[in-house]
């Protein structure tokens, strides 16, 4: 007796339409970068600095030119002087020469 053996192979195929959407995806985040407001204290520092520098040359200028005039002054007081003692000095000579 020789034993049959039946069988019965089943096979379900199932297909898939085609994706719409890709497989892969990638997200891409943008993000402004922000220095943390170091900028903001750098131009800060900077107009100070400038601020300072120009206080200092004005003053410096207002300086010099005070000293030229104490110079002019003091020039113009050594200049009188010298012409006091020119009139004391012909004033004595008058004197020496009438005497």
């Amino acid at each position: 007796m020789a034993d049959e053996y039946v069988t019965q192979e089943r096979r379900t195929t199932t297909e898939e339409p085609a994706a719409a959407q890709p497989t892969h995806t990638t997200v891409i985040h943008e993000s402004k970068s922000s220095s943390g407001g170091s900028g903001l204290v750098i131009a800060l520092v900077l107009l100070v600095a400038v601020a300072g520098g120009f206080y200092l040359f004005s003053q410096t200028s207002s300086s010099e030119v005070a000293r030229d005039n104490a110079i002019a002054d003091a020039a113009q007081d050594v200049g009188n002087a010298a012409s006091q003692i020119g009139d004391a000095a012909e004033s004595a000579a008058e004197g020496a020469a009438n005497n």
